[in-house]
């Protein structure tokens, strides 16, 4: 037996047997399916609702004991927080989006995809339902950026770690007018920027993965979004820095009673995502990161992107989905 061989057995024992990472895959496959059916039909809500519905159904035939911890957006009662999900099992908490960027979908543009992170119980932080200020990058600038720093001193930073000048790094901001003040800061900077409608975890992955040409992910959003992000992003090795962003009283009283006393306080992975955890994204429209769902006769591609902690590993992973035992269409090889 190779050292590989008895180093990869060794760790398995530790583990305590196989990891369930890999079926996780099939669950944002199976929404993915679904939401990308509503490519382009203009009606955000029914595509959102298929793929979190095609979900909820896979989840529950899982051999996991899991509960929904962080729910989509669109408040699908089948995937709620608090929902009890699996065949029973192993105890998960689960943070779920079926589709980010369900308004993606509904204009028949780029980059939605859906989305599961899995950690053991108690692992992932819950987050008064608010806006944070946030900002991601990968392994290579992991350390460079302070959140509390000037936007200039951060894509100075990054551009140092990666060997480059600020007018080599890529930024991707959502395109919301509270985001202007910062779209100029960014442009004084000299760094070039990504403007996306939708797609805030999908553009923290991207800036942390070589090959996208994208270096920061920067911007307000929401925390549900930070806590997929962090998980993501603690598989991957990058860096995220998040902060609250009240709008009112009401909020930061919110926060404090779910005990963030201090307003000012920067979350980083370590607080939102601490422990080993899973994360599956599949493509449900064609994105720099991801390819989306596409349709044959009998048939559909999907690309799904799994990466896990405990199992040490990122897999890029192609599927092709039969409707039917008696197939018409051969298997391809991908790109052909």
């Amino acid at each position: 037996m190779t050292q590989a061989v008895e180093d990869t057995v060794g760790t398995e024992v530790q583990r305590g047997g196989a990891c369930l990472c890999e079926t996780y895959a099939r669950v944002t496959e199976r929404a993915a399916l679904a939401g990308a059916r509503w490519l382009g039909r203009a009606d955000h809500e029914a595509a959102a609702s298929s793929a979190g519905r095609a979900m909820r159904e896979e989840l529950d035939i899982q051999p996991i004991d899991g509960h929904v911890v962080i729910g989509p957006s669109d408040g699908l009662e089948e995937l709620a927080p608090g929902q009890q999900v699996g065949a029973g099992g192993e105890a998960v908490d689960l943070a779920v989006d079926p589709i980010e960027g369900s308004g993606i979908v509904a204009r028949g543009a780029n980059g939605a995809m859906s989305m599961i992170a899995v950690g053991p119980r108690g692992s992932l932080q819950t987050l008064p339902d608010m806006y944070m200020r946030k900002m991601a990058v990968g392994p290579r600038a992991r350390g460079a950026i302070d959140l509390r720093r000037p936007i200039a001193d951060n894509i100075q930073a990054i551009a140092e770690a990666f060997g480059r000048r600020p007018q080599d790094i890529t930024t991707i901001v959502l395109d919301r007018p509270r985001h202007h003040d910062l779209i100029e800061e960014i442009r004084q900077s000299g760094a070039r920027i990504k403007l996306i409608q939708d797609g805030d975890v999908t553009a923290s992955i991207s800036a942390a993965i070589r090959g996208t040409n994208d270096h920061l992910a920067i911007g307000i959003g929401g925390t549900r979004q930070a806590a997929l992000a962090a998980a993501a992003l603690r598989c991957l090795g990058g860096e995220l820095q998040a902060q609250l962003w009240p709008t009112s009283r009401s909020e930061i009283e919110e926060a404090a009673a779910q005990g963030v006393d201090d307003i000012e306080r920067v979350f980083r992975i370590d607080d939102l995502a601490p422990a080993d955890v899973i994360v599956a994204a599949t493509g449900v429209s064609n994105g720099d990161l991801l390819r989306g769902v596409r349709y044959l006769a009998d048939s559909a591609w999907t690309n799904t992107l799994v990466m896990c902690t405990r199992c040490n590993w990122v897999r890029f992973v192609d599927g092709i989905h039969f409707f039917a035992r008696e197939r018409r269409e051969e298997v391809r090889l991908p790109g052909f």
